[in-house]
């Protein structure tokens, strides 16, 4: 095979391959040609060019999300890479593979006044798992050998455990355009097996006993995958009348059994109620947790225990009560758990007040809808139950995730949200990456500000018409709006609140998109349709709702009075 002859380049795309990797998202530079050649001639990987590396990464990101596989990501020397550092955060604290490869400059030119120099080793070291610098000269007698071993290495350390991102810097001399034959697959492969982990049957068994009736038990899942072994197991454990299971949307777990509102019910019920339900033990699964009222609630607890499930890289104690981390897959765990506590069910009630609870905020959530002006959250509840039920759903940070978990959701093929940082960059990107695996439908559903701040993903030629955006246009930032940090200080509108310059139609005919528009009730019915049935093009659906009655609205919805 002809390829670059930079061996450092070729030994990575070999290597590459040989774990997994099957995409690749490419940025066009100089420093990086021999990568992109090296990687470009293997048939193996398919590779996209992206322009916008802050743009690419999220892309990258998106992938991986939905393949669940490794994705590469490629860029040039100097703060190119830095525009990668919003989405490796982001895999970091969501559990993703990336692979981030930066091409450099040999040692020797940094601090030279050299252009496009930067100090680029350890540069995202903080949201890395590991990183890893090859020298541009590998061709000493050990040169190859250490090359295939701190890349096998990085890669492994990507899939293993709590998997998460990891940096290849490459630096690379001059000339960078040299080619020469390379025998592709030569490089030495190291592979790991990780034994499949149990808990031994007799500590699940002490398990099962510590949560007996008449103790009261509270599982909650923040966000992850799909995972349908877990939604069994789960389903087992919510038949047990001493368990709860509540479920936030990004969860993607989904059974009539579980709480799925847990802002709508939390909201509705009395101090009383809280007080009267709170957990003996509560255990958690998944990521970083959306609702802030189960937060707040399970923090204000004077005696709680907390046991978290799951591979974590630290200790983590979000209601300050934990007490146990079981290092194992949730979907292990909870179907050994639930086999444990089988023996030892008896009367509860707990189980079946929170069910009735659950019921009554949902018909106070219609009623509420049904009576509300034209506001995002009346255009959203009417979006979210007629959302396909094929569709993924991609949603941005600020309120459009908040606005799902308010919603029944049931139905939905699967949703997701960058809630590892929960930045509201890239939230364009993420989707339209995660898009250009699935087959299906994937609609994003934005707010104003974070649609703004990602304009440049419409540019990509990864943009299909299996890629559908709905833009909440409410004056930007209506996030802050409602949060009681920021909705009442006159510095509102002016420096938190500010409004976009969003020209939708015209940008959806500069890149040859569909545009829908409602601005009411009435006409969002056929604008919705209208923006479904569309199947030649990309399309964007605009939603005009004044900023101040959807805040107002939002605000009023989480009074314990409707």
């Amino acid at each position: 095979m002809l390829s670059t002859d930079k061996l450092s380049c070729n030994i990575l795309a070999d290597l590459l391959v040989a774990h997994g990797v099957k995409h690749v998202v490419l940025s066009p530079g100089s420093r990086n040609a021999p990568l992109i050649v090296a990687l470009n001639r293997r048939g193996e990987l398919t590779c996209h060019v992206v322009i916008d590396e802050r743009s690419a990464a999220f892309i990258a990101l998106g992938m991986s999300v939905q393949s669940c596989e490794p994705v590469a990501v490629v860029c040039t020397s100097g703060t190119a890479l830095l525009n990668y550092a919003p989405a490796v955060a982001e895999a970091f604290y969501r559990r993703v593979p990336l692979i981030v490869i930066s091409a450099d400059r040999p040692e020797e030119w940094i601090d030279q006044d050299d252009s496009q120099t930067i100090w680029q080793q350890d540069a995202l070291a903080p949201y890395v798992k590991r990183s890893c610098d090859i020298s541009a000269r590998i061709d000493f007698p050990n040169g190859p050998w250490w090359t295939d071993r701190i890349v096998n290495d990085a890669i492994l350390e990507a899939l293993s455990g709590r998997r998460g991102p990891v940096h290849i810097n490459v630096r690379l001399d001059a000339p960078l355009n040299g080619s020469a034959q390379y025998p592709a697959g030569s490089a030495r492969v190291i592979e790991s097996i990780a034994p499949r982990d149990e808990l031994p049957v007799v500590e699940a068994r002490r398990l099962g006993t510590m949560l007996a009736s008449p103790k009261k038990i509270m599982i909650l899942a923040g966000f992850d995958s799909p995972d349908e072994k877990l939604n069994r197991a789960l389903g087992r454990l919510a038949d047990l009348p001493n368990v709860v299971v509540l479920t936030e949307t990004l969860a993607n777990l989904h059974s009539p059994k579980f709480v799925s509102r847990i802002d709508s019910t939390l909201c509705r019920m009395t101090a009383e109620e809280k007080e009267r339900l709170l957990p003996d033990v509560v255990i958690t699964t998944g990521g970083a947790l959306v609702s802030r009222f189960v937060k707040e609630w399970l923090r204000s607890a004077a005696h709680l225990e907390h046991w978290h499930i799951g591979a974590s890289h630290t200790t983590i104690d979000c209601f300050r009560h934990l007490s146990l981390r079981v290092e194992l897959r949730p979907a292990i765990f909870m179907s050994q758990l639930a086999s444990a506590m089988q023996p030892h069910r008896t009367p509860s009630e707990y189980a079946t007040e929170w069910r009735a609870l659950s019921t009554r905020a949902a018909k106070c959530h219609d009623r509420y809808v049904a009576a509300s002006p034209w506001s995002d959250l009346k255009a959203l509840a009417y979006i979210f139950d007629r959302i396909p039920r094929t569709w993924n759903l991609h949603l941005s940070n600020g309120t459009p995730v908040r606005y799902a978990q308010l919603m029944d959701c049931s139905h939905i093929h699967r949703s997701d949200c960058n809630r590892g940082v929960s930045g509201i960059d890239g939230s364009t990107s993420t989707a339209l990456g995660a898009s250009a695996i699935y087959r299906g439908t994937t609609l994003l559903v934005s707010g104003d500000m974070s649609f703004q701040y990602d304009i440049s993903a419409l540019s990509s030629t990864l943009v299909t018409p299996r890629f559908k955006i709905i833009v909440m246009v409410n004056g930007g930032g209506g996030i802050f709006r409602f949060i009681g940090s920021t909705s009442s200080l006159p510095e509102l509108e002016k420096y938190f609140a500010v409004g976009t310059r969003l020209p939708l139609e015209g940008l959806a005919k500069a890149y040859d998109m569909a545009y829908f528009s409602a601005s009411s009730i009435d006409e969002l019915p056929e604008a919705f349709r209208a923006f479904a049935d569309e199947s030649a093009r990309p399309a964007i659906l605009a939603i005009h709702t004044d900023p101040h009655t959807t805040a107002d609205t939002l605000k009023d919805y989480f009074k314990n009075e409707n």
